[in-house]
């Protein structure tokens, strides 16, 4: 028996979208579920603590970072992954197949695998389905992803079943590396670009993998809502109905809703964290600027609805004052404030699922 399991407890009976459980050893967590990203075993700016009183479930955290700095075998001698960051719940580690996707220029992709330049300092590293297998069961998370190639949004058709092509063989050669190793759940990742058939295609052959959860990677890399809605339409009858889905790198409210509504599960983004940086919060339909001008004596919070700590205790005025003096409050009260936003909204949508009227939400578009 798998240590992650789905249990769909409803699916609304107007779109599809499931509220369901996800059951991991560090816990339960309900779904539609939002991971923040803890991309070097921290969620910027955030105590562990404070993730817990939000009710973060699970966190994200990156394995091509983590194999770079400090080092998988450092994370397996502080005791794994949740003893180094002090996190109770659920932890789950991509595959770093996105990040290498991202070094244009500084990558060389062959079917054995990727070879790359380091961001940091040069130094040559090869990632290979079975090097990203072992580095993430040294790491130690619940949730593992296999190895992947994600071709761009606008790669032509060859291109994007070449990727797939690799994906695929790459998943079959992380299954094997990972047999035995029961303590963690591998997640296979379906790709194929922007085309339906290369999807469909995808869908099928991950699915018959078997994998505890499939993952759609791939998307959110620029293309428009309507284009990634239609390539979650493709793969949703293809996918396991008793496996969790999980849309990668997706994060705003809008984008959340369109994926719930096909039946996904689970979803991960630096948003939150990366726009607090920014001195931005997400609040409704809008993303509100803290650093301009008009909110120095604003004497509210930042969202009256929202029950995070930064909105319960301290008031636009000062938090725009936190800003504009690059304090690193400021980014720690809106980062707190924007994962409570998303986590809210996921559990906006799960009530609607249950009531049957997931279609009569509204998220606006942040």
């Amino acid at each position: 028996m798998t240590c992650v399991r789905f249990e769909c407890q409803h699916v609304c009976a107007r779109t599809g979208g499931r509220a369901g459980l996800l059951h991991t050893p560090h816990g339960s967590f309900e779904t539609p579920l939002f991971m923040p990203v803890g991309t070097q075993a921290t969620v910027k700016g955030v105590m562990p603590r404070d993730l817990l009183d939000l009710g973060a479930g699970i966190v994200l955290s990156n394995t091509y970072h983590l194999v770079l700095r400090p080092g998988a075998e450092t994370v397996a001698a502080l005791g794994g992954l949740h003893r180094m960051m002090d996190w109770p719940r659920g932890l789950l580690t991509d595959s770093g197949g996105f990040q290498v996707f991202s070094l244009q220029g500084r990558r060389k992709v062959t079917d054995e695998g990727v070879e790359f330049a380091s961001h940091i300092d040069g130094s040559r590293h090869l990632f290979t389905a079975e090097s990203v297998m072992a580095a993430q069961q040294a790491i130690g998370a619940d949730i593992i992803m296999a190895f992947d190639e994600c071709s761009e949004a606008g790669a032509d058709y060859t291109r994007a079943a070449r990727a797939m092509e690799r994906t695929h063989a790459w998943a079959k050669r992380c299954v094997a590396a990972h047999e035995g190793h029961d303590t963690q759940a591998l997640f296979a990742i379906c790709q194929g670009g922007m085309y339906e058939d290369l999807r469909c295609e995808s869908a099928q052959a991950i699915a018959a993998l078997d994998t505890p959860g499939v993952a759609i990677g791939g998307l959110s890399v620029g293309e428009d809502a309507d284009t990634m809605c239609a390539m979650l339409d493709v793969v949703r009858p293809h996918l396991p109905q008793d496996k969790p889905r999980y849309l990668m790198g997706v994060g705003t409210p809008d984008y959340l809703l369109h994926a719930v509504k096909r039946g996904v599960d689970m979803f991960d983004c630096v948003l939150p964290t990366r726009t607090a940086r920014t001195g931005c919060a997400l609040v409704g339909g809008e993303r509100l600027n803290l650093r301009q001008a008009r909110y120095a004596r604003e004497t509210g919070p930042v969202d009256e609805k929202c029950r995070c700590p930064a909105c319960q205790r301290f008031s636009r005025g000062y938090i725009h004052h936190l800003v504009r003096q690059k304090e690193m409050l400021g980014a720690t009260l809106l980062s707190l404030h924007n994962i409570a936003h998303l986590l809210d909204f996921c559990k906006t949508m799960r009530a609607a699922i249950f009531a049957d009227k997931l279609d009569e939400v509204i998220p606006g578009v942040i």
